[in-house]
């Protein structure tokens, strides 16, 4: 009895295989089945096209195609904290613009670790991503110099870095500290205090700065300012119990995001005081879920997804005309009263 032969994988199917089953020249095929170029040739070939593909079981070769073109359809994106919930709104922000673009995104998070970071960004750029969208940068940031000046295309998202010219995408901090002060100064407070995220990133920085002219334009006083050393409901509730210690005739507090604010909660349930009652508490992100709390987070509301695509738009920019000048873009915010806030105690 002979041995049957042994059976041989068929070949994979080549974009050539692709073309003659759509009766197409290879080109067309290409330019088919690459989403940048789609649209240079009619709707109905492309679907011919596509369902020859798909037919066939026929996958790109992005390997190939990125020694041809030197382009890799891939870009970065550089997270501090995948934890906080603001972030993942971000994120789909940059994935609704850069996926219909045809490229994938990378998402690295760096735990807020300096040697993490430099190692994930290494990382990213063994990979060949073409660009670099980056949540994670502080005032004074040696690492993006140093990309900046070898000419990797990067976009800050939610920071800045002090004189570099980078594209950025924030949200407008100014008017929504100032926003949540003339609220709590309406309500009658007097002694409104602000527990500022960390002042080694732009973010905090601009924050506490915005705070401290929006008091004083209200003719309240401008030294209740204690520093999280993280944006961390943690460093919330170290700082909050520090204020309260050093200055019980605090009223309000406008906090320097919504992760800042729980902490304060925390205290508050420690130390049997209440919300808005005894102490008002505004919030900045407008994180989901907040209106579930109790009370509900009186909170400056910012366009986390716009931040995300308006940022990912900018990277496309960057990358299709290099010389393009470096521009920071500012997107409204807007105050969202909920009931964490009220007059304070007149007895």
């Amino acid at each position: 009895m002979s041995n049957p032969r042994p059976s041989h994988p068929s070949p994979a199917p080549t974009l050539r295989d692709v073309a003659e089953a759509a009766g197409v020249h290879t080109a067309t095929a290409s330019r088919a089945l690459n989403p940048k170029t789609r649209q240079q040739i009619s709707a109905e070939t492309a679907r011919r096209v596509m369902r020859a593909a798909r037919a066939l079981g026929y996958q790109p070769n992005s390997v190939a195609r990125s020694l041809k073109t030197s382009r890799t359809g891939t870009v970065g994106l550089v997270i501090p904290d995948l934890t906080n919930p603001l972030f993942p709104p971000i994120v789909r922000g940059v994935e609704s613009v850069l996926e219909p673009g045809g490229y994938n995104v990378w998402i690295v998070n760096t735990d807020n670790d300096e040697e993490r970071e430099r190692a994930q960004i290494d990382s990213l750029r063994s990979r060949q991503v073409e660009g670099l969208i980056i949540a994670t940068a502080r005032l004074d940031h040696p690492l993006l110099r140093h990309l900046h000046e070898q000419g990797v295309r990067m976009v800050l998202i939610n920071r800045q870095v002090e004189n570099l010219r980078v594209p950025a995408v924030t949200g407008d901090d100014v008017t929504g500290v100032a926003a949540a002060v003339h609220h709590l100064a309406a309500l009658g407070h007097t002694r409104i205090a602000h527990l500022s995220g960390p002042l080694s990133t732009s973010t905090g920085r601009a924050r506490a700065r915005a705070f401290r002219h929006a008091v004083r334009d209200h003719g309240l006083p401008d030294d209740l300012m204690p520093e999280c050393a993280h944006w961390s409901e943690s460093d919330g509730a170290t700082a909050m119990r520090n204020l309260l210690d050093r200055s019980p005739g605090v009223t309000a507090v406008v906090a320097g995001n919504d992760l800042i604010a729980l902490g304060c909660y925390d205290v508050f349930a420690e130390r049997g005081l209440s919300c808005p009652d005894d102490v008002s508490v505004i919030g900045f992100n407008d994180m989901p879920f907040l209106d579930k709390l109790r009370p509900p987070l009186t909170t400056v509301a910012v366009p986390h997804h716009e931040l995300g695509a308006e940022a990912a738009r900018m990277l496309l920019d960057t990358l299709d005309t290099p010389d393009r000048p470096a521009r920071s873009i500012l997107l409204p915010v807007s105050l969202v009263v909920r009931g964490s806030t009220a007059a304070p105690r007149t007895d």
